[in-house]
């Protein structure tokens, strides 16, 4: 097919305005890729659109630099880090605007700041507060394609100000939405959001529509394919996230509102499955049962900027005691235990424990609010596999189970075929 034809497609019902498009660290890690992001841009240009391109470091830049400063110091200043990494995505930037100029095509490369980014004066991980448009609208009004670094922006000071990791898609959102695109094009090594891993679950099927509810639960879950942020962001200012591939020209997911997910597509009561093999369990054993006791513990566990995810508490027969279990990152596993361990002796419990081989298996759809029995399918399904739940989680559009690491792949493989998900 024509690849023009094939582009007017993804594009039907758009006006002839400004697209934004988003491409990962692996869609420019080569000088080779980045000549075929350039192409692929003036594909879209030729249809009439403007074009603000996004993009990320190239390949493991970003790890790269990051190591490099663990040779100089284990203890870096913020600023200095947020001015050491913010570095990959300007080398991505520049290319591709050499890249894109090669070809014909009149581009420059902008860092956060200068196309009007500005941030939250926090190092590392602000969010974005407004994006003043001023200089990408002068560059689009001269016929030039823009090219912004993502994942950073500028604080009230004037310094370079980074958004945590992944936060290069939360970029092309914003700017997205701020330039009251039509849709944000975030270019990736996947061609869409699967209704599991397909590495993990081969029958895996590609979701053409899913909602911003749905995929901000997958995100957060360990589906690695966009940044929770990115799906948040979206989902206030109404932009269309079409999440697909570098590789092609294939459509890929569209991530749109419920109301419209609904108009488009037969409602699911489970859209997709989460595996999250990156977590660790804590416990803390015959705490006093009384006003104050969790207060206390997951306090303390705040102060030290640990996350906390799934939380258990059980009563002891007496009704004076009780254990609590929580979950947190793998790798806030040691401090956590620190800190529990700290509460643990000044409420006078009996001890700590800790597991890190523990993985988190989540179903996911917004169709389980209407109906019923899908948490006891799903208990049932794991019990018939040998498979013991550890802890439990529910909101309205999620279950979430712990299970051992080993037989984390095993739950989503049988969740899957359970459900029916690859039909």
């Amino acid at each position: 097919m024509n690849q023009g034809v094939v582009f007017a497609i993804i594009y039907p019902a758009m006006p002839k305005g400004i697209v934004v498009h988003k491409y990962g660290g692996t869609s420019v890690g080569t000088p080779e890729k980045i000549k075929n992001v350039a192409r692929r841009v003036q594909k879209v240009k030729a249809l009439g659109y403007d074009v603000v391109v996004v993009v990320s470091a190239m390949g493991q830049t970003t790890d790269e630099l990051i190591d490099l400063m663990h040779k100089i110091t284990e203890d870096p200043h913020p600023r200095e880090y947020d001015q050491l990494i913010s570095t990959g995505e300007q080398v991505s930037a520049a290319l591709l605007a050499m890249a894109l100029m090669e070809i014909g095509m009149p581009s420059i490369s902008l860092t956060g700041g200068q196309a009007g980014v500005v941030t939250e004066d926090i190092y590392k991980k602000a969010r974005i507060k407004e994006i003043r448009l001023t200089r990408i609208k002068e560059e689009l009004k001269e016929g030039k394609v823009v090219v912004v670094t993502g994942f950073q922006g500028i604080d009230s000071k004037g310094d370079i100000i980074t958004i945590g990791r992944g936060g290069s898609d939360t970029s092309a959102v914003a700017i997205a939405a701020a330039l009251k695109a039509e849709v944000c094009d975030i270019y990736t090594d996947v061609d869409g959001v699967y209704t599991a891993d397909p590495r993990i679950e081969p029958s895996a099927r590609k979701l053409k529509y899913i909602s911003y509810e749905e995929m901000l639960e997958l995100a957060s879950l360990g589906a690695q394919v966009l940044h929770p942020r990115s799906v948040e962001c979206a989902s206030i200012y109404g932009i269309t996230i079409h999440l697909r591939s570098s590789l092609n020209d294939n459509e890929g997911t569209y991530i749109k509102s419920a109301k419209e997910v609904d108009k488009l597509e037969k409602k699911e009561v489970v859209r997709g499955i989460a595996l999250d093999e990156n977590i660790a369990k804590v416990g803390i054993l015959n705490v006093p049962d009384k006003p104050g006791t969790a207060a206390k513990l997951f306090g303390a566990l705040a102060i030290e900027k640990i996350n906390v995810d799934m939380i258990v508490q059980s009563i002891h027969s007496g009704g004076s005691q009780a254990d609590m279990a929580f979950t947190v990152d793998r790798v806030d596993m040691k401090k956590a235990v620190a800190v529990t361990q700290k509460v643990a002796n000044e409420l006078k419990a009996t001890g700590v424990i800790s597991d890190p081989e523990v993985a988190k298996v989540s179903l996911v759809g917004i169709g389980m609010v209407t109906a019923a029995g899908t948490a006891a399918k799903m208990f049932e399904v794991l019990s018939k596999e040998g498979i013991n739940i550890q802890m439990i989680s529910t909101s309205e559009i999620k279950i979430s189970c712990v299970v051992s690491r080993d037989q984390g792949r095993k739950a989503v493989s049988v969740l899957h075929k359970a459900f029916g998900l690859e039909k």
